[in-house]
């Protein structure tokens, strides 16, 4: 081969090119024309590919700090840890100087957008249609002066209810309150009639303002005779008059969101912009005993906690207007809010899903996010989804080792998404995202480590896994860029400090580096509404929050959350057990959907129920030499004692001690959901309500175990 045009037109150039896919022909041309001649003389065509490809591999992340030291320890502060991006030891209240409540926030989206789009919303099979800021920032303004004609005011304690799916009325709806300082209490259906009257009752709710005249009827129905507060309904879609005389022998003026916007107008105030100290939001949680529990939230809790994460990637990714975010985790939860509160701040997008999860998917390939906020259990499905197309031997291997050549490039901080193997195996995985996304952000429960690593390469973009909860607003931790390795929920954020206290019943010691999970910042919230019981439980008389959570400091500063203070209980014996920690191994079976783990101080062993997975128990019996349908597999005891033996081996390998392992468990055919009313909205199990639902298999299990 003599020079340039002979390599790159060579029939033996272009089948390697075309076994490769990557690089592209014209970029192989590209480069060569600028190499000597002579450099080029005698060379091979691989050789010349193989140059291009060294010429131009990927570079490392220039990770914000020395990943070997994530966290540093505060002199002084009980074994309390800090993040290292953190210019003092005084924790992070704001990023932007200007932007202090959430008022202010959208207010510089704004004006850093040039009044671009704001809010985005589509139709079955049609493109997304957008509101400017400008028209958003009007609109939450006539909603809001129609709040204070309706005789709310900023002096007073009547709230107002969002009762609504994820939607653009329901941010518009938020920043009214907002923008004359107000506050909105969310609620969400899966809570239920009676949690609903609760918190009406005791948030002493004026005002709700529904999407659907079906969660109109909810509110009446959880107000009717009771001598209600709520006093308006608003009603974003369309209702007929029998709902309207419905609402007027409840004493409930019901009217449409256009007609209160229209009052509005008519009846205009100059907004009365919050303060930093004010409450932004009273976050109902769904507690897994008792009635919810209402956090209180201020305009500071929220912006430290959002701006604590522009922090974490001002350097490699930090928001910008060209950006987009598809919102569709309920914005009833702080850790959507935090997200789009980021997202704003920015003057990017918020596109909205149809309401139908089922329409997820479509929705994604439509809008094309480039942030994509989600929760593990969407992960796992993502997960499954990829290995069951990988349905032969040959497919299983080039997916697997596609993987590991990632992997490797992760662990030596490259990320990207224009790989051979991106374009060979993972373009499907990118392309059902919508081929655009540059951030993921995962929370709200733990990610098994495998399931992070794969996708973390499969999708090519940089991919954070935070920890927190309601009380510490969202978040009060989250991997750093660059350290892409799984198993841990990264450094604390730059807005708080982290300490460990000792749980001496478990034996986690804080001289050891182990010990519940305690916050203090100025993302902690300000306590439960009306209930000073439960917030001096949560908040000590030093200002730290007790998560509940146990937690282990790794070398790096780094914190892995390892278990849970809560639903610890005592075996007849006097051995203590944590039956989550025991859950969080067995569910990485293969064949386990679900499990829930039981025992109690008048029995000396555990026992446990086990949701078999629909979609790889008929896979994983058929290996076993098994065969037969779901419901026939979840009848069976051959079946049933395999699963046991492969949780038993799961068990030892993780160290679990003897009496940390079932000795028996009962098959189940049927997912704990809330629709059932065994997982809380927020996918967290009901202890209580699986004891009881269980009961008579529990109790059979013990019997033949006496046996």
């Amino acid at each position: 081969l003599k020079g340039l045009r002979h390599i790159t037109n060579s029939m033996q150039a272009q089948e390697v090119l075309r076994q490769l896919r990557i690089p592209e022909l014209d970029d192989v041309r590209q480069y060569m024309r600028g190499m000597p001649t002579n450099a080029l003389m005698g060379m091979g065509a691989f050789a010349a590919i193989t140059t291009y490809w060294f010429a131009t591999r990927p570079k490392a992340l220039k990770p914000p700090c020395d990943l070997s030291l994530q966290s540093v320890e505060i002199p002084g502060g009980e074994r309390a840890r800090r993040s290292v991006l953190n210019d003092s030891n005084m924790n992070m209240t704001h990023y932007y100087d200007d932007t202090h409540t959430m008022y202010e926030v959208f207010k510089r989206g704004l004006r850093v957008s040039n009044n671009g789009p704001c809010l985005g919303s589509r139709k079955p099979n049609q493109p997304y249609e957008w509101q400017t800021y400008k028209e958003v920032s009007d609109r939450a303004e006539n909603i809001g002066s129609a709040l204070l004609h309706q005789g709310h005011s900023h002096l007073d304690d009547k709230l107002i209810g969002i009762f609504a799916q994820n939607r653009p009325e329901w941010t518009i709806s938020e920043l009214a309150c907002y923008t004359y300082s107000l506050v909105p209490v969310p609620l969400y259906d899966t809570l239920g009639t009676e949690a609903i009257g609760y918190i009406i009752d005791k948030a002493a709710i004026s005002t709700v303002i529904c999407d659907v005249p079906e969660k109109a009827q909810m509110v009446l129905d959880c107000v009717n005779g009771k001598g209600p507060t709520v006093k308006t309904i608003v009603l974003m879609e369309a209702f007929d008059g029998d709902l309207v005389s419905r609402g007027q022998e409840c004493g409930i003026e019901i009217l449409s969101l256009k007609d209160f916007e229209t009052l509005g107008k008519a009846n205009h105030q100059a907004p009365v912009p919050p303060k930093p100290e004010d409450l932004a939001v009273i976050c109902f949680t769904s507690g897994t005993t008792g009635n919810p529990k209402g956090a209180m939230i201020t305009h500071r809790n929220i912006i430290s906690n959002s701006s604590a994460f522009i922090k974490i990637t001002e350097g490699s990714l930090k928001p910008t207007p060209k950006d987009v975010v598809i919102s569709f985790l309920p914005l009833a939860h702080m850790f959507e809010r935090v997200v789009e509160a980021v997202i704003l701040v920015h003057g990017a997008r918020i596109g909205y899903f149809q309401g139908d999860i089922r329409l997820l998917m479509d929705d994604l390939k439509t809008l094309k996010p480039t942030v994509f906020p989600v929760v593990p259990r969407l992960l796992n499905r993502m997960f499954d989804k990829v290995f069951s197309q990988a349905n032969t031997p040959m497919k299983k291997w080039l997916l697997d080792f596609a993987f590991r050549r990632k992997e490797a490039e992760l662990k030596n901080g490259v990320v990207r998404k224009d790989s051979m193997w991106d374009k060979l195996i993972f373009k499907k995985v990118q392309a059902s995202l919508g081929g655009r996304v540059r951030l993921v952000i995962t929370g709200a429960a733990p990610v098994s480590p495998t399931i992070l690593t794969f996708l973390r390469a499969a999708l090519g973009c940089q991919f954070y896994e935070g920890y927190g909860q309601t009380e510490c607003t969202a978040g009060c931790s989250i991997s750093m860029p660059g350290d892409w390795t799984a198993g841990h929920v990264g450094p604390p954020l730059p807005c708080n400090t982290v300490k460990l206290v000792d749980v001496a019943e478990m034996n986690y010691l804080a001289a050891n580096g182990e010990g519940e999970v305690c916050v203090k910042g100025p993302n902690v919230f300000q306590g439960y509404l009306k209930d000073p019981e439960k917030t001096a439980e949560a908040i000590d008389k030093d200002g730290w929050l007790h998560t509940g959570d146990i937690g282990k400091w790794l070398p790096n500063g780094s914190l892995k959350i390892i278990d849970r203070k809560k639903h610890i209980f005592k075996l007849a014996q006097g051995e203590y057990i944590a039956p989550e920690k025991i859950e969080i191994v067995y569910n990485c079976s293969d064949p386990v959907a679900q499990i829930f783990v039981h025992g109690d101080s008048l029995q000396a062993c555990l026992v446990g129920i086990v949701v078999a997975d629909p979609d790889f128990l008929p896979i994983w019996a058929k290996k076993k030499g098994i065969e037969g349908s779901y419901s026939e597999l979840c009848k069976s005891k051959e079946v049933k004692n395999a699963i046991l033996e492969d949780i038993l081996t799961l068990g030892k390998e993780a160290g679990l001690k003897s009496f940390e392992q079932v000795k028996d468990i009962a098959l189940h055919s049927e997912m704990f959901s809330v629709q059932n009313g065994l997982l809380t909205p927020t996918l967290k199990v009901k202890r209580a309500e699986l004891r009881n639902h269980f009961r008579e298999q529990i109790d059979e299990l013990y019997a033949k175990i006496k046996i």
